[in-house]
Protein backbone atom coordinates (compact mmCIF):
# COMPACT_ATOMS: atom_id res chain seq x y z
CA UNK A 1 0.00 0.00 0.00
CA UNK A 2 1.35 3.33 -1.14
CA UNK A 3 1.18 5.74 1.76
CA UNK A 4 4.81 7.49 1.74
CA UNK A 5 3.45 10.55 0.38
CA UNK A 6 0.75 11.31 3.55
CA UNK A 7 2.86 12.85 6.79
CA UNK A 8 2.42 10.96 9.90
CA UNK A 9 -0.82 11.67 12.32
CA UNK A 10 -0.22 13.53 14.96
CA UNK A 11 -2.53 11.65 17.11
CA UNK A 12 0.05 9.64 18.27
CA UNK A 13 2.47 9.22 21.25
CA UNK A 14 5.21 7.11 22.27
CA UNK A 15 5.42 4.89 25.94
CA UNK A 16 8.62 3.38 25.03
CA UNK A 17 9.05 0.17 27.49
CA UNK A 18 7.81 -0.28 30.62
CA UNK A 19 4.60 2.23 29.57
CA UNK A 20 4.51 6.08 30.07
CA UNK A 21 2.19 7.97 32.10
CA UNK A 22 -0.61 5.36 34.46
CA UNK A 23 -4.11 6.31 33.14
CA UNK A 24 -6.78 5.82 35.45
CA UNK A 25 -8.57 2.69 35.54
CA UNK A 26 -11.83 1.51 34.35
CA UNK A 27 -12.83 1.25 30.37
CA UNK A 28 -13.00 -2.12 29.01
CA UNK A 29 -15.40 -3.07 31.35
CA UNK A 30 -13.53 -5.96 33.65
CA UNK A 31 -10.15 -4.20 33.10
CA UNK A 32 -6.99 -5.62 32.02
CA UNK A 33 -5.99 -7.22 35.43
CA UNK A 34 -8.84 -9.77 35.04
CA UNK A 35 -6.27 -11.56 32.78
CA UNK A 36 -4.98 -13.61 34.21
CA UNK A 37 -7.55 -15.06 36.99
CA UNK A 38 -9.69 -15.83 33.60
CA UNK A 39 -7.30 -17.02 31.31
CA UNK A 40 -8.30 -20.42 32.36
CA UNK A 41 -11.78 -20.27 32.16
CA UNK A 42 -11.20 -18.87 28.22
CA UNK A 43 -8.70 -20.59 26.87
CA UNK A 44 -11.06 -23.10 25.82
CA UNK A 45 -12.48 -20.22 23.67
CA UNK A 46 -11.11 -16.40 22.59
CA UNK A 47 -9.31 -8.43 20.14
CA UNK A 48 -7.98 -6.34 18.70
CA UNK A 49 -7.66 -8.17 16.40
CA UNK A 50 -5.72 -10.88 18.27
CA UNK A 51 -4.94 -13.68 20.03
CA UNK A 52 -3.40 -13.19 17.43
CA UNK A 53 -0.24 -13.49 19.24
CA UNK A 54 -1.00 -16.07 21.75
CA UNK A 55 -2.02 -17.75 19.66
CA UNK A 56 -4.97 -18.51 20.99
CA UNK A 57 -4.62 -17.47 24.29
CA UNK A 58 -3.81 -14.33 26.60
CA UNK A 59 -4.77 -12.46 23.37
CA UNK A 60 -8.52 -13.85 22.72
CA UNK A 61 -8.75 -13.32 27.22
CA UNK A 62 -7.24 -9.58 26.51
CA UNK A 63 -10.02 -8.81 23.87
CA UNK A 64 -12.74 -10.39 25.64
CA UNK A 65 -12.46 -7.73 28.70
CA UNK A 66 -10.79 -4.70 26.92
CA UNK A 67 -12.10 -2.56 23.58
CA UNK A 68 -12.93 -5.10 21.09
CA UNK A 69 -14.08 -7.92 24.12
CA UNK A 70 -16.66 -8.50 25.44
CA UNK A 71 -17.93 -5.32 28.26
CA UNK A 72 -17.18 -2.39 26.05
CA UNK A 73 -17.61 0.88 27.79
CA UNK A 74 -18.69 4.54 26.35
CA UNK A 75 -15.70 6.45 25.95
CA UNK A 76 -16.13 9.61 27.58
CA UNK A 77 -12.43 11.24 27.75
CA UNK A 78 -10.21 11.67 24.44
CA UNK A 79 -6.87 11.02 24.61
CA UNK A 80 -5.28 13.58 23.67
CA UNK A 81 -2.63 14.77 20.56
CA UNK A 82 0.56 14.53 20.88
CA UNK A 83 3.83 13.84 18.79
CA UNK A 84 5.54 12.05 21.54
CA UNK A 85 5.15 11.17 25.50
CA UNK A 86 6.10 13.23 28.20
CA UNK A 87 9.35 11.32 28.00
CA UNK A 88 12.21 10.78 25.61
CA UNK A 89 10.25 8.67 23.48
CA UNK A 90 9.48 9.36 19.92
CA UNK A 91 6.79 8.53 18.42
CA UNK A 92 7.03 7.55 14.48
CA UNK A 93 10.31 6.89 14.61
CA UNK A 94 11.03 3.70 13.06
CA UNK A 95 10.02 2.35 9.90
CA UNK A 96 7.27 0.33 11.47
CA UNK A 97 6.02 3.21 13.56
CA UNK A 98 6.23 5.14 10.42
CA UNK A 99 4.13 3.14 8.64
CA UNK A 100 1.40 3.41 11.51
CA UNK A 101 1.38 6.51 11.64
CA UNK A 102 0.71 6.84 8.02
CA UNK A 103 -1.80 4.68 8.56
CA UNK A 104 -3.76 6.40 10.99
CA UNK A 105 -2.86 9.77 9.35
CA UNK A 106 -5.05 7.90 6.41
CA UNK A 107 -8.14 6.66 8.49
CA UNK A 108 -8.27 10.04 9.52
CA UNK A 109 -8.49 11.36 6.67
CA UNK A 110 -11.30 9.07 5.19
CA UNK A 111 -13.41 9.38 8.36
CA UNK A 112 -13.24 12.62 7.69
CA UNK A 113 -14.43 13.11 4.74
CA UNK A 114 -17.59 9.92 5.54
CA UNK A 115 -18.47 12.37 9.13
CA UNK A 116 -18.52 14.89 6.64
CA UNK A 117 -21.02 13.38 4.28
CA UNK A 118 -23.49 12.51 6.91
CA UNK A 119 -22.97 16.39 8.52
CA UNK A 120 -20.92 14.80 11.10
CA UNK A 121 -17.58 15.85 12.64
CA UNK A 122 -15.26 13.16 13.25
CA UNK A 123 -13.13 13.00 16.67
CA UNK A 124 -9.90 10.66 15.81
CA UNK A 125 -8.22 8.33 17.91
CA UNK A 126 -5.05 8.48 19.55
CA UNK A 127 -2.69 5.73 18.62
CA UNK A 128 0.21 5.10 21.36
CA UNK A 129 2.88 2.48 20.97
CA UNK A 130 4.72 1.08 23.80
CA UNK A 131 7.45 -1.69 24.04
CA UNK A 132 6.53 -4.90 25.85
CA UNK A 133 4.35 -3.03 28.74
CA UNK A 134 2.40 -0.12 29.03
CA UNK A 135 -0.61 1.63 30.23
CA UNK A 136 -3.90 2.37 29.03
CA UNK A 137 -7.49 3.71 30.04
CA UNK A 138 -8.31 0.08 30.76
CA UNK A 139 -4.95 -0.87 32.41
CA UNK A 140 -2.05 -2.34 31.57
CA UNK A 141 -0.75 -3.12 27.93
CA UNK A 142 1.19 -6.54 27.13
CA UNK A 143 2.70 -6.94 24.13
CA UNK A 144 0.77 -10.64 24.04
CA UNK A 145 -2.27 -9.24 24.11
CA UNK A 146 -1.88 -7.60 20.64
CA UNK A 147 -3.32 -4.38 19.26
CA UNK A 148 -6.37 -3.16 21.05
CA UNK A 149 -8.49 -0.32 21.10
CA UNK A 150 -9.45 1.18 24.71
CA UNK A 151 -13.19 3.07 24.79
CA UNK A 152 -12.14 4.81 28.21
CA UNK A 153 -9.25 6.73 26.74
CA UNK A 154 -10.26 6.68 22.99
CA UNK A 155 -6.74 4.84 21.99
CA UNK A 156 -5.47 2.72 20.13
CA UNK A 157 -2.26 0.75 21.56
CA UNK A 158 0.13 -1.16 19.65
CA UNK A 159 3.62 -2.71 20.27
CA UNK A 160 4.74 -2.65 16.38
CA UNK A 161 6.30 -6.21 16.97
CA UNK A 162 3.31 -7.51 16.86
CA UNK A 163 3.68 -7.24 13.58
CA UNK A 164 6.40 -9.69 13.51
CA UNK A 165 4.50 -12.28 15.41
CA UNK A 166 1.35 -11.83 12.05
CA UNK A 167 4.88 -12.45 9.88
CA UNK A 168 6.00 -15.28 11.13
CA UNK A 169 3.59 -17.12 13.64
CA UNK A 170 0.79 -17.25 11.81
CA UNK A 171 1.74 -16.43 8.33
CA UNK A 172 -0.01 -12.83 7.84
CA UNK A 173 2.40 -11.19 5.97
CA UNK A 174 2.65 -7.91 3.98
CA UNK A 175 2.13 -3.86 4.63
CA UNK A 176 -1.42 -4.05 4.18
CA UNK A 177 -2.22 -7.15 6.53
CA UNK A 178 -0.81 -4.61 9.18
CA UNK A 179 -2.42 -1.98 7.84
CA UNK A 180 -5.92 -3.83 8.47
CA UNK A 181 -4.98 -4.50 11.94
CA UNK A 182 -4.67 -0.84 12.88
CA UNK A 183 -8.25 0.25 10.51
CA UNK A 184 -10.12 -2.77 12.30
CA UNK A 185 -8.83 -0.76 15.73
CA UNK A 186 -10.35 2.71 14.36
CA UNK A 187 -13.17 1.25 13.48
CA UNK A 188 -14.15 0.33 16.88
CA UNK A 189 -13.36 3.94 17.32
CA UNK A 190 -15.85 4.21 15.10
CA UNK A 191 -18.29 1.83 17.21
CA UNK A 192 -17.37 4.17 20.23
CA UNK A 193 -18.57 7.46 18.03
CA UNK A 194 -21.34 5.93 16.89
CA UNK A 195 -22.42 4.79 20.04
CA UNK A 196 -23.00 1.31 19.11
CA UNK A 197 -20.32 0.24 21.49
CA UNK A 198 -22.17 1.78 24.11
CA UNK A 199 -25.74 -0.53 22.82
CA UNK A 200 -24.12 -3.45 22.51
CA UNK A 201 -22.81 -3.09 26.38
CA UNK A 202 -26.00 -2.67 27.83
CA UNK A 203 -27.72 -5.55 25.87
CA UNK A 204 -24.95 -7.48 26.71
CA UNK A 205 -25.48 -6.79 30.53
CA UNK A 206 -28.72 -8.91 30.13
CA UNK A 207 -27.64 -11.15 28.04
CA UNK A 208 -26.64 -14.80 28.72
CA UNK A 209 -23.01 -15.86 27.41
CA UNK A 210 -23.55 -17.24 24.27
CA UNK A 211 -26.02 -14.21 23.61
CA UNK A 212 -23.01 -11.81 24.64
CA UNK A 213 -20.48 -13.55 22.80
CA UNK A 214 -23.04 -13.44 19.70
CA UNK A 215 -22.90 -9.59 20.21
CA UNK A 216 -19.54 -9.16 20.20
CA UNK A 217 -19.15 -11.55 17.17
CA UNK A 218 -21.65 -8.82 14.84
CA UNK A 219 -19.03 -5.76 17.24
CA UNK A 220 -15.76 -7.47 15.26
CA UNK A 221 -17.11 -8.12 12.38
CA UNK A 222 -18.18 -4.40 11.97
CA UNK A 223 -15.07 -3.32 12.58
CA UNK A 224 -13.61 -5.74 10.04
CA UNK A 225 -16.28 -4.16 7.63
CA UNK A 226 -15.11 -0.58 8.11
CA UNK A 227 -11.36 -1.78 7.83
CA UNK A 228 -12.87 -3.04 4.30
CA UNK A 229 -14.55 0.66 3.98
CA UNK A 230 -11.51 2.50 4.50
CA UNK A 231 -9.52 -0.19 2.38
CA UNK A 232 -11.96 0.91 -0.71
CA UNK A 233 -11.92 4.95 0.17
CA UNK A 234 -8.32 4.40 -0.92
CA UNK A 235 -8.14 1.82 -3.93
CA UNK A 236 -6.24 4.35 -5.60
CA UNK A 237 -2.64 3.46 -3.00
CA UNK A 238 -3.69 -0.16 -3.21
CA UNK A 239 -1.19 -2.56 -4.83
CA UNK A 240 -0.83 -6.06 -6.23
CA UNK A 241 -1.45 -8.38 -3.53
CA UNK A 242 -3.00 -6.48 -0.96
CA UNK A 243 -6.19 -7.49 -1.05
CA UNK A 244 -5.11 -11.09 -0.75
CA UNK A 245 -3.17 -9.55 2.33
CA UNK A 246 -6.17 -8.53 4.27
CA UNK A 247 -8.12 -11.18 3.37
CA UNK A 248 -5.40 -13.90 4.52
CA UNK A 249 -4.85 -11.84 7.70
CA UNK A 250 -8.69 -11.89 8.63
CA UNK A 251 -8.42 -15.33 8.07
CA UNK A 252 -5.30 -16.11 10.61
CA UNK A 253 -7.39 -14.36 13.20
CA UNK A 254 -10.61 -16.06 13.08
CA UNK A 255 -12.00 -17.89 16.36
CA UNK A 256 -12.20 -20.80 14.27
CA UNK A 257 -8.31 -20.68 13.33
CA UNK A 258 -7.36 -19.72 16.44
CA UNK A 259 -8.70 -22.43 18.24
CA UNK A 260 -6.91 -25.16 16.28
CA UNK A 261 -4.02 -23.25 17.00
CA UNK A 262 -4.01 -23.27 20.49
CA UNK A 263 -5.23 -27.47 20.11
CA UNK A 264 -8.69 -26.19 21.03
CA UNK A 265 -12.14 -28.07 19.23
CA UNK A 266 -13.52 -24.76 17.70
CA UNK A 267 -16.81 -24.15 19.32
CA UNK A 268 -19.08 -21.38 17.53
CA UNK A 269 -21.23 -20.14 20.79
CA UNK A 270 -17.68 -19.19 22.94
CA UNK A 271 -17.07 -17.64 19.34
CA UNK A 272 -16.07 -13.71 20.22
CA UNK A 273 -14.77 -12.12 17.01
CA UNK A 274 -16.42 -15.06 14.35
CA UNK A 275 -15.10 -17.50 12.02
CA UNK A 276 -12.03 -16.77 9.61
CA UNK A 277 -14.86 -17.05 6.71
CA UNK A 278 -17.11 -14.70 8.51
CA UNK A 279 -14.02 -12.34 8.97
CA UNK A 280 -12.94 -12.53 5.80
CA UNK A 281 -16.76 -11.88 3.97
CA UNK A 282 -17.26 -8.48 6.11
CA UNK A 283 -13.46 -7.69 4.95
CA UNK A 284 -14.38 -8.19 1.86
CA UNK A 285 -18.10 -6.32 2.16
CA UNK A 286 -16.47 -3.23 3.29
CA UNK A 287 -13.74 -3.23 0.32
CA UNK A 288 -16.85 -3.93 -2.21
CA UNK A 289 -18.71 -1.26 -1.00
CA UNK A 290 -16.90 1.40 0.63
CA UNK A 291 -20.01 2.33 2.15
CA UNK A 292 -20.21 2.25 6.20
CA UNK A 293 -24.08 1.50 5.54
CA UNK A 294 -23.26 -1.60 4.35
CA UNK A 295 -21.51 -3.18 7.52
CA UNK A 296 -25.00 -3.32 9.75
CA UNK A 297 -23.56 -6.80 11.03
CA UNK A 298 -26.43 -6.19 13.72
CA UNK A 299 -29.58 -6.37 10.87
CA UNK A 300 -31.64 -9.39 11.17
CA UNK A 301 -29.83 -12.41 9.11
CA UNK A 302 -26.81 -10.27 8.38
CA UNK A 303 -24.41 -13.21 10.61
CA UNK A 304 -25.03 -16.43 9.97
Amino acid sequence: MRLDDLDPSKNVRDQGRGGGRRFGGGGGGGGLGLLLSFLPMLLGRKMGCGTILLIGGAALAFMYFSGGGLQLAGGSGGGGSQAQSSGANVACDTAEEMFACQVLASTEQTWSKLFQQQGQRYTPTTLTFYDQSGQSGCGAAQAAMGPFYCPADQGVYLDTSFFREMSTRMGAKGDFAQAYVIAHEVGHHIQNLSGVADQVRNAQRTASKTEGNGLQVRMELQADCYAGVWAAQNDSRMEAGDVEEGLNAAHAIGDDTLMRGAGQRPVESMFTHGSSEQRMAWLRKGMQTGDPASCDTFARGAVR
